[in-house]
Parts: C-alpha cells; sequence; structure tokens
C-alpha cells in the first residue's frame, strides 16, 4: 500500500473541514453559489463560448452586469435608476 507524499495535508484539511469546515461550506453555498446558478438558468449561460481566462473574464462580466441591472430594476424600478442617473 503506497501513501501519496502529501498526505499529512490532505489529512490535516479533512480534520479541519470536520471541526468547523462544513458549517463554512453552507454558508458559502447560501451567499455564494445562487448568483452563479442564477446568472446560469436566467440568462441560458450554461457554458461559456469563449477559450482564455482574459475572453471568460470578459464573456462571463457580461453575464454579471446583466444580471444586477435586472436586479436593480425589480428593486428600485426604472424610474429610481434613471433618476439617480
Amino acid at each position: 500500500m503506497e501513501r501519496w507524499e502529501h498526505g499529512d495535508i490532505e489529512d490535516e484539511h479533512w480534520k479541519r473541514m470536520k471541526e468547523k469546515g462544513v458549517q463554512k461550506m453552507i454558508l458559502r453555498k447560501r451567499t455564494v453559489e445562487h448568483p452563479f446558478g442564477t446568472i446560469k438558468r436566467w440568462m441560458n449561460q450554461g457554458y461559456l463560448l469563449l477559450k482564455g481566462l482574459r475572453k471568460v473574464k470578459g464573456e462571463f462580466g457580461f453575464s454579471v452586469i446583466a444580471y444586477n441591472m435586472k436586479r436593480a430594476i425589480r428593486i428600485k424600478g426604472v424610474r429610481a435608476l434613471v433618476q439617480a442617473l
């Protein structure tokens, strides 16, 4: 039986996860993952069309801007946003 050379690091990681990592992951799922799922569903953004980190950042950035604008319109309304500009 062989053990990975960095197995002790992995063991420490799983020990920390058992102690307090599960609660952090639950909180992260609630706060961070929701907008990404919403963007994918609302805007039919199942996968990205471009390749390369710079291009993907640009493509996803447009999706995030559109998502934020939709939310702002729903929360504040068009008139309030036009007046703010």
